[in-house]
């Protein structure tokens, strides 16, 4: 396989956008490695690594992708969802191993906005009777 393949993952809020090409295994997040971008969040390192085990590419393939917005595991989980799309656009035998996992599949969750007339979006204001 040769060229680049992109794609983009999201959670939550963070967006990230992966380009995967044929490499050596370099996986660079904001122009820092993946070691500098998540420090000691070794969870969040795997979450990322996931779907390259899984691929068994693991030293074969550069990525390079920016991420922004949500906290640091919303990050690696839309990280981990664009890095899957690009798998299985890099080799399209990966889907039938990656869409029964749920990697394939966009994480819909969010936060629920505040409602008027409450404390969060559920929450209310402490109830008093006199």
């Amino acid at each position: 396989m040769d060229g680049r393949f992109y794609a983009t993952g999201k959670r939550k809020t963070a967006v990230a956008r992966v380009w995967v090409k044929s490499g050596n295994g370099n996986i660079t997040v904001n122009k820092k490695t993946l070691d500098e971008y998540f420090g000691g969040l070794e969870y969040a390192k795997l979450k990322v690594q996931y779907p390259i085990t899984l691929a068994n590419l693991v030293g074969k393939i550069d990525i390079y992708a920016t991420v922004k917005g949500s906290g640091i595991m919303a990050q690696a989980e839309a990280l981990r969802h664009g890095i899957s799309k690009a798998l299985s656009e890099f080799d399209s035998d990966l889907r039938g191993v990656f869409k029964p996992l749920g990697l394939l599949s966009r994480d819909s969750r969010a936060k629920e906005r505040k409602k008027y007339g409450k404390k969060k979006a559920r929450k209310s204001f402490q109830w008093s009777k006199r």
